[in-house]
């Protein structure tokens, strides 16, 4: 879902070096605009207009924790400034802390109770944490005020979606195609809905889009996204495999990514988390037990997993939470180097301070909780020290299944391995062996779920399950697309009918053109389940 840009943008400041900068800041060039407002800072340090600016450098260069601070600093200095309170707002909902920008939401509103960007944003935030009555209820009403905003339509389609009412989706996707004939994003959406099937008459406007030479080329990206899945629909392989490499081409430049880094900080971890230091700081941590951490990489079975466990009659489930991600970006120095200089104390304080972040998310008073945030597998060293009576499921799939869906898949800019098979298959590499390491280091710790094999015995696994996390066999576990939950990730539709296996050699579909990920994942194609 995606929110209306800041209230109150003003005109150029009248100041010489915050008008350089700000032309910097239009124009994308950050290292400029950064340099003309520090020096000009270096003068006026409490001027809420420079400190502004520079949290919006800082946001553009994904220095997130940085820009939260230097808001928090201009709100202190001038209470009153709207725009600087919105674009907080705004930071809080994109660091995952939607609880927080729910209450700026609200003061902003008492200030200006019709502001459309400030309402529309609590639309959006009220999905997040969880409150689909109250979100799609301010999304109709602007709806009937402020129709001509296709954004809102998108916003109402795919909360829709989340809450499980896919045919209403579905029809708001079509009531925003048929008032914005151009907006490629509700044929997207209406292909990540997984059970949608597109008929002639969509298929040929895709293509008169796409062909259309001001097209965007991130429209261009979701465009052969779309007409990738519905010519896989129809059984023409080859076709489909030619519009996802373009899509996938598109976000790979638009998002680089360096496999080699990766598989060095991956070793760098593993270098880190010994025995030796992980037996030096035992007894550290938080001693709670409510966390249930569900981690792998994506598209790996685990909303699955999260929906079973969330049947349960004492878990429920929260999201994919960026909280510890949150806790590392705190810590003064690199990942995972940083670690070796901090105290059992310090473990402690991480993992209370994780519990305590996290309480907004839970509104069902039971006693587990899940967080379903994939990249955590990182951190399992980092989460046995917190928080060592948390429990870690590590929901597994075949790498040429869990490659193909990955590949199939727009993540945007979350998941840049993805765009490419060879990146992919280093990446499934990496994460085995990363994992292989925490079951040599912390034996035990980590419960292996194989997607495969859960398909094939469920009653089984679910019981191995649930008896790896303490929990008596609760029935409904085993009828969990019964639960009206809402989801957001790309499996929302699958995960609301009963188990099948017709996903599972999906990815045979596309063997021809897999020598680059099969060549990549070396001998994690044959060892990976174990």
């Amino acid at each position: 879902m995606t929110a209306g840009g800041p209230p109150g943008q003003t005109a150029l400041p009248p100041e010489p070096q915050l008008r350089e900068a700000a032309i910097a800041l239009h124009d994308g060039r950050l290292d400029a605009a950064e340099f003309a407002l520090r020096d000009f800072l270096q003068t006026s340090p409490r001027n809420p207009n420079a400190l502004r600016m520079l949290a919006e450098v800082a946001i553009r260069a994904n220095c997130l924790a940085d820009a939260e601070g230097l808001l928090e600093r201009c709100i202190d200095i001038a209470p009153q400034f709207f725009a600087a309170r919105y674009r907080y707002a705004w930071l809080l909902f994109r660091m995952n802390k939607a609880h927080r920008a729910s209450e700026e939401i609200e003061r902003l509103l008492l200030e200006q109770p019709d502001n459309f960007e400030c309402l529309s944003l609590k639309s959006v935030v009220l999905a997040r944490i969880g409150d689909y009555a109250g979100a799609l209820a301010l999304h109709e009403r602007l709806l009937r005020e402020h129709p001509e905003r296709p954004g809102l339509w998108l916003n109402h389609a795919a909360a829709l979606k989340a809450a499980g009412r896919s045919t209403d989706s579905i029809a708001a996707y079509h009531a925003a195609i048929a008032r914005f004939p151009h907006l490629v994003e509700a044929y997207w959406g209406l292909g990540n809905t997984k059970t949608y099937r597109f008929d002639a008459s969509e298929l040929s406007q895709m293509h008169s889009e796409l062909a259309r030479p001001d097209l965007s080329e991130t429209d261009r990206c979701l465009l052969h996204f779309t007409l990738g899945k519905a010519a896989e629909d129809g059984g023409e392989y080859a076709s489909a495999f030619e519009h996802y490499a373009k899509a996938n081409a598109i976000r790979r430049a638009q998002n680089p990514y360096d496999a080699d880094e990766t598989s060095r900080l991956f070793g760098r971890i593993r270098a880190i988390f010994t025995r030796d230091f992980l037996a030096s700081r035992a007894g550290s941590g938080s001693p709670a037990r409510d966390p249930i951490f569900v981690l792998g990489l994506p598209r790996s079975g685990s909303t699955l997993v999260e929906q079973i466990l969330a049947s349960h009659s004492e878990v429920e489930a929260t999201m994919e939470l960026l909280n510890v991600n949150a806790l590392l970006e705190r810590l003064d120095g690199p990942y995972p180097e940083v670690l070796a200089g901090l105290d059992a104390e310090v473990f402690e304080a991480l993992g209370e301070e994780y519990i305590e972040e996290t309480r907004p998310f839970r509104n069902r008073g039971r006693t587990f909780f899940i967080d379903k945030m994939p990249e955590n597998f990182r951190h399992v060293g980092l989460i046995h020290l917190m928080l060592p009576n948390a429990k870690i499921v590590d929901a597994r799939r075949h790498p040429l299944a869990c490659g193909v869906s990955n590949w199939r898949q727009d993540f945007e800019a979350d998941y840049a391995f993805t765009y490419d098979l060879a990146d992919l298959g280093r990446y499934y590499g990496d994460y085995v062996r990363l994992m292989a390491h925490w079951d040599e280091v912390l034996p035990g710790k980590v419960h292996r779920l194989v997607h495969e094999r859960l398909l094939d015995d469920p009653r089984g696994e679910v019981e191995r399950l649930l008896a790896f996390l303490g929990l008596p066999f609760d029935e409904a576990c085993l009828r969990f697309y019964e639960n009206t939950r809402p989801v957001l990730t790309a499996s929302a539709e699958q995960v609301r009918r009963p188990l099948y296996k017709s996903e599972v050699e999906q990815w045979r579909n596309f063997e021809p053109w897999l020598g680059p990920l099969k060549q990549a994942l070396g001998e994690a194609l044959e060892s990976w389940s174990t």
